[in-house]
């Protein structure tokens, strides 16, 4: 059961009375830039280019290459 017209305006008048005019449209003012920011950033991310995941990675242990470790061999291990 949908709310018909003159249950909404009636609701909104109770919310006027309440709050309001000037405090309804500082928070319209707020809600509208936060829209507005997400969109932006939404945007942002798509314009940048993806991260280059295929570079080589070093550690102290190995080195990794194309996602497995392999430990660098010496004099020692040779023996």
């Amino acid at each position: 059961m949908a709310p018909s017209i003159t249950q909404l305006l009636i609701i909104l008048g109770i919310i006027l009375l309440l709050f309001g005019t000037k405090k309804l449209r500082n928070l319209g003012g707020d809600l509208g830039g936060a829209i507005r920011g997400f969109k932006k950033a939404v945007k942002d991310g798509e314009d940048k280019p993806a991260a280059d995941t295929s570079e080589k990675l070093e550690s102290k242990e190995g080195d990794i290459i194309e996602g497995e470790v392999t430990e660098k061999k010496t004099d020692k291990d040779k023996a």
